[in-house]
């Protein structure tokens, strides 16, 4: 059976809310794939009773007694116990509690091709404060299933881009940005697109990583240097790619309607205008690794846990790109 697991996250975030908010909607029964939530069966009591959902959570030891999905009912097969069930607040206790969940999903998925894994939100500074180091899914997921080329692509039907770049200071990127680094993203942003949105030759976008791409070398050479000739040999292996683009330019409407894809240098050259366009209604996809993830495109929302106001749309979005990436991979 096709299936999708759900780390939750951050406890005491909106991660355990929106999943059982969801499961309480016609939409959960409109997935191919049967959806089971990672971790403590309690949490998920917990937060079901605070929210006045009547929502049964039915706890499994192993992923062999998994079922499809009923409306009302979901499935959680126990990992560990949660150290603080509580919403709205943090706890150091829980970091470790939320790694190890996550762990779990990754190498379930490794294992297993039949396994998609859809993560929500987590907060960085409580995963640090229990002592170990997480810069990030992405990161971390990379080096889990010890893919070489991970990379972050935010989705949503408005707009697609990918990060050659990801969670590091500004001052450093000029340095991380080398030819085989953007030759690596473009082949992987391809394949993706080809493969499970079924685009027999994807049109993408390459951004210039300086203002007005480099401006013919006045505001920097990396476009002349680095990228301009990667650009060259993706095209020499068939690929459809246009650039280095000005990113001041690169998201007007008719550029919005002619690419699939965009490709950033950086983190905030991109994320900005997708959240812009998209925010709740976006995914994030891990390409570049052997496994299928894609996560909520919002963070924890900690000020909302526990009070029903939180939106789930961002994850059903996700639960609906895990079954793509289940269904055409």
């Amino acid at each position: 059976m096709k299936t999708i697991l759900y780390s939750a996250g951050e406890p005491g975030g909106i991660g355990p809310d929106i999943i059982i908010q969801l499961s309480s909607t016609k939409f959960w029964t409109s997935s191919k794939a049967a959806i089971v939530a990672l971790g403590d069966p309690d949490l998920f009591f917990s937060r079901a009773s605070e929210l006045k959902l009547e929502v049964e959570i039915i706890s499994i030891n192993n992923l062999d007694e998994v079922k499809p999905n009923i409306l009302g009912k979901l499935q959680v097969l126990k990992i560990e116990e949660c150290p603080d069930t509580s919403s709205g607040r943090l706890n150091p206790a829980n970091g470790l509690y939320v790694l190890n969940v996550l762990d779990k999903g990754i190498r379930v998925c490794l294992d297993d091709g039949s396994f998609a894994l859809v993560t929500g939100p987590i907060q960085k500074n409580n995963m640090l404060d229990c002592g170990k180091p997480f810069v990030g899914h992405t990161e971390y997921i990379e080096e889990v299933t010890k893919a070489k080329n991970a990379f972050m692509m935010m989705s949503s039907d408005k707009l697609k881009v990918v990060l050659a770049t990801t969670h590091i200071p500004l001052k450093d990127v000029s340095q991380k940005i080398t030819k085989d680094l953007i030759i690596k993203v473009g082949q992987a942003t391809f394949k993706y697109l080809k493969n499970y949105y079924q685009i027999p030759k994807p049109k993408i976008a390459l951004l210039g990583l300086n203002p007005h791409a480099g401006e013919r070398g006045m505001l920097g050479k990396e476009e002349i240097d680095v990228i301009q000739g990667a650009l060259d040999d993706l095209k020499i292996l068939g690929m459809d790619m246009h650039g280095p683009i000005s990113a001041d330019s690169a998201f007007t409407p008719v550029n919005l309607q002619n690419f699939d894809a965009y490709i950033g240098m950086y983190h905030d050259q991109v994320l900005p205008t997708f959240k812009a366009l998209s925010f709740g209604k976006g995914v994030n996809v891990t390409i570049g690794v052997p496994i299928r993830r894609v996560s909520v495109d919002h963070g924890t929302a900690l000020e909302l846990a526990g009070t029903g106001k939180a939106s789930s749309d961002s994850l059903m979005t996700a639960i609906q790109e895990a079954n793509r990436l289940l269904i055409n991979g």
